[in-house]
């Protein structure tokens, strides 16, 4: 048994690093791609294409494991990302890379969901903050290499690479997990809720892409879908996202506290590079290494996650990695154009310490008040609400940096912009600009904590468990 869990976990790690690094490797490969396929104006849809087929199909998979199979739909999804993956290196166009992308991501969203539901199955409660720990390793790791293995291969060999390269490390993780991966499913008559399907998916798109550009129209169109969508769930035969979940304080609270880990997560990782480097006078080089701290301490507290929520519970766990980001909320407003780079990565440190308790409580604590023919679903709406925490805080704190922004330089810009205007004349205001605005975000952040702590209060403080 210890051997084949040992070559299971190896090949969902690899899965994991699949999904992980394709949602940061392309950012890097802008230019080289441009060139080839030109319509610059299409490029955002290759990376939010990416983002929203994986957003939308998280949940479903995690409804389809629970009625087919951890390992069916896993290596259905496996095998669809590599399809998309190759589609991706062979793609003649701007529109072909894009739906490509797209492809990519309804396979990711299996990884992203069905990793962790399987690791949920082989690892008793005791044990999965192990687990947790090297699945989050591999995410951090992942995080940091994809920006400089895309930069290294569209420079000097070509960005097709960047997709290709996925082939032979997905073809055997398959293998691995086909070889050693066994379960007994029950079978019988099983149907998925296609009509809740439909409406999750449209509404969740259109309320992302209204995230996304700033829109309010598609955001309150997507929203009524969703109020549609949980209409329909409370008499659907088989649905989606099933009415107990809701019922259950222990998996309101994941959710709910799982968006606000998708919520925190994006300040750093959008804002911190771009003060280091437009603020601080940092290289692009030395400006990653303040957020790779980050990845860093995130699956250190993980590892040690287990002895803390066997303890004293997931929801003193979670409040004790609310507590660790509300001091580094602290320290990142104390940031200044005059801080060391140093201070900055202390800063991201202390946040993914704290991102690594509340995300592990989340999900663990989510997995362990059911069994497993709940598990699926449970850990889809978990990774779903993340995604959709992520989305939501995006756009939140683009808005607050952007109103900062306007106002200091008279007009409407973005963080992009002025981080652009930093080589022209007159830099010294843009740059004091660029500061007060991501500042800003760092306090909206720490407002998102105080905001995280009532959902995280919803939990009861002791759970019964099924393991």
């Amino acid at each position: 048994m210890t051997g084949r869990r040992a070559a299971i976990s190896a090949g969902l790690m690899a899965a994991m690093a699949l999904a992980a690094i394709d949602g940061t490797i392309v950012a890097t490969a802008v230019p080289s791609i441009v060139r080839d396929l030109g319509s610059f104006s299409l490029f955002p849809w290759v990376i939010a294409g990416y983002m929203l087929t994986q957003a939308v199909s998280t949940p479903v998979y995690g409804r389809l494991a629970d009625l087919f199979g951890r390992k069916p739909m896993l290596l259905t999804g496996m095998g669809v990302f590599l399809v998309g993956s190759l589609l991706a290196g062979l793609a003649w166009s701007m529109p072909a890379l894009i739906v490509a992308r797209a492809v990519q991501g309804v396979g990711a969203g299996a990884i992203q969901s069905i990793v962790q539901v399987v690791a949920g199955d082989l690892y008793p409660l005791e044990e999965r903050g192990k687990i947790s720990g090297l699945l989050s390793s591999v995410w951090g790791v992942s995080a940091l290499v994809g920006p400089a293995l895309g930069g290294l291969l569209s420079e000097y060999a070509t960005w097709r690479w960047i997709f290709l390269l996925n082939l032979p490390v997905g073809a055997v993780a398959v293998t691995v997990i086909a070889l050693f991966l066994d379960e007994h499913v029950e079978r019988g008559r099983r149907r998925l809720d296609l009509f809740g399907t439909a409406l999750l998916t449209s509404g969740v798109v259109a309320v992302m892409l209204g995230l996304q550009n700033g829109s309010p129209w598609p955001v309150a169109a997507g929203v009524a879908v969703l109020v549609v969508f949980a209409w329909w769930e409370t008499r659907a035969a088989e649905p989606l996202l099933p009415p107990w979940m809701w019922r259950d304080r222990v998996l309101l609270g994941s959710f709910l506290g799982s968006a606000v880990v998708g919520m925190i997560l994006v300040g750093p990782t959008v804002y911190l590079p771009t003060y280091a480097q437009g603020v601080l006078g940092a290289g692009a080089v030395a400006a990653g290494f303040a957020l790779a701290v980050q990845s860093l301490g995130w699956p250190l507290t993980v590892f040690f996650s287990a002895r803390l929520y066997l303890r004293y519970g997931f929801r003193d766990t979670a409040l004790t990695g609310l507590a660790l980001i509300a001091v580094s909320a602290a320290l990142f407003v104390g940031l200044t154009p005059d801080s060391s780079l140093v201070y900055a990565g202390l800063c991201a440190f202390v946040n993914g310490c704290g991102l690594g308790l509340l995300s592990v409580s989340m999900l663990v604590g989510a997995q362990s008040v059911v069994g497993w023919e709940r598990r699926g679903v449970v850990t889809g709406g978990v990774v779903f609400f993340r995604i959709g925490g992520g989305a939501l805080g995006a756009a939140i704190l683009a808005a607050v940096a952007n109103t900062t922004l306007a106002g200091r330089m008279g007009g409407a810009t973005s963080v992009d912009e002025a981080a652009r205007a930093l080589g022209g004349p007159g830099a010294e205001p843009v740059r004091q600009a660029l500061a007060a605005a991501v500042h800003d975000t760092f306090v909206a952040t720490a407002v998102i904590v105080a905001l995280g702590v009532a959902a995280v209060l919803v939990l009861p403080r002791r759970t019964g468990t099924t393991h």
